[in-house]
């Protein structure tokens, strides 16, 4: 007995397999097998997660081993030219009309593909703001409330004090903040306080506080049920305050966090205000931010 084709297969199936596929597979494989698939590629639903590879230009990857590298060169040799960030970004939000519910966005990302994102992507519910998008940051907090079903945001360094008390007033849904090589102050923790006293899910993880700031978020936020701040500085991962503050929280992890004196906190004052004169002076598609990749895959 002949066994089913593949291409025969339910179109709901099939959608949701492709759904999972990936990006790179979504859009330069499966459209080619068949002209079923082809047709069940360009249905929304295989594009509710949209998770960019941190690069799309192939001279802008240094490092010979780079995981980007090969779609990178397949996609400027399927479309026969450079396509820019942007028009990336665009081509492929419109394939998911509307229903994106996760996004991890491009390196070197513009500004009018993250404006572009929040006035097509309403029922946004993660957003990977990534590494190479410092820049970025600033511009969130006027599209936070375009996305009312946001329920976790991943951010680079800087403007979390804009950015917190937008999610607070129009993210309800809300449970989950990374925010890795940040300083907290005690303004910060404030924000972060005052803003998402429902926070289950935070990392912090190879940053900086006051000790204040951090009894503050320990204090202020009781719901969590997950907060990484290894590798910090600012206390010790030994601080029997500390321990017994985090007591209630089951996934809490410290290891690695000390205090170094010869970073004070003006350090981080600084390096901000260094950031926002360069980010006046130099064209955003030009900048090339040499941090370690902090974010996994989603």
């Amino acid at each position: 007995m002949e066994g089913r084709k593949w291409e025969d297969l339910n179109k709901d199936i099939l959608v949701n397999v492709l759904g999972r596929v990936g990006m790179e597979s979504l859009l330069l494989d499966v459209p080619f097998v068949c002209k079923s698939w082809y047709k069940a590629s360009r249905e929304p639903q295989c594009w509710e997660h949209l998770i960019f590879p941190s690069y799309i230009k192939p001279d802008e990857i240094w490092e010979e081993e780079c995981p980007d590298k090969g779609f990178a060169e397949r996609l400027a040799m399927t479309y026969q030219e450079n396509l820019s960030v942007f028009a990336f970004v665009k081509f492929i939000v419109n394939r998911s009309c509307g229903k994106a519910t996760i996004i991890k966005l491009p390196g070197y990302c513009p500004d009018e593909a993250l404006e572009y994102i929040a006035n097509e992507c309403p029922k946004l519910k993660i957003l990977d703001v990534g590494s190479f998008n410092i820049i970025i940051n600033a511009i969130i907090p006027k599209f936070i409330i375009k996305w009312k079903n946001l329920e976790m945001l991943r951010l680079g360094k800087f403007y979390l004090e804009e950015i917190l008390p937008q999610i607070g007033l129009h993210c309800n849904n809300f449970i989950c903040l990374s925010a890795p090589y940040n300083y907290f102050r005690k303004d910060e923790a404030l924000a972060l306080v005052a803003s998402l006293p429902r926070l289950k899910y935070l990392d912090l993880h190879r940053g900086g506080f006051e000790k204040e700031a951090l009894m503050m978020i320990l204090q202020g936020c009781k719901q969590l049920v997950h907060l990484d701040i290894r590798n910090c500085h600012g206390f010790c991962d030994d601080d029997a305050e500390i321990l017994e503050l985090a007591s209630h929280i089951p996934a809490f992890m410290c290891e690695g966090s000390m205090v170094i004196p010869e970073i004070e906190p003006s350090y981080w004052h600084d390096l901000r205000l260094d950031h926002e004169l360069s980010c006046d002076k130099i064209n955003h598609d030009d900048c090339v931010y040499d941090f370690e990749d902090l974010f996994d895959d989603l």
